[in-house]
């Protein structure tokens, strides 16, 4: 079973930083994509940042230049550096993994979320 643990949130002022973590445990044989989205109330999931398992990053414009993500392979750790925090990057943030599972003693492709973690910006 593949499991994806978040964490690092919290509250914090506007114009604050936050650091969060997502570590990938289980039958794992090899991840590719890693990411992080958002929700906040009221509307739907949406990017906030991807990286390759090679490093290459992905980022929409509402948080490009305040965001930074990347991975620890070796770990199986992603993690989303957040700066200069407005109160509309309040959201729940959820890791993303795209990787590749033994099940059966077969590798298997899968798709996998963590549980969220609440990020809650003040004014």
């Amino acid at each position: 079973q593949v499991q994806l643990v978040e964490s690092g949130g919290g509250l914090v002022q506007a114009g604050g930083s936050l650091r969060l973590s997502c570590v990938v445990s289980g039958n794992i044989f090899v991840i590719n994509v890693m990411g992080w989205y958002r929700q906040a109330p009221g509307k739907q999931r949406e990017l906030v940042a991807t990286i390759s398992s090679g490093g290459r990053t992905n980022y929409p414009d509402s948080v490009k230049g305040r965001f930074t993500i990347s991975r620890d392979n070796a770990k199986k750790t992603a993690y989303l550096q957040m700066s200069s925090l407005s109160v509309e990057d309040t959201a729940v943030y959820y890791c993303n993994a795209d990787l590749v599972t033994y099940r059966n003693a077969k590798r298997e492709p899968l798709n996998c979320w963590g549980q969220g973690t609440q990020v809650t910006v003040s004014s």
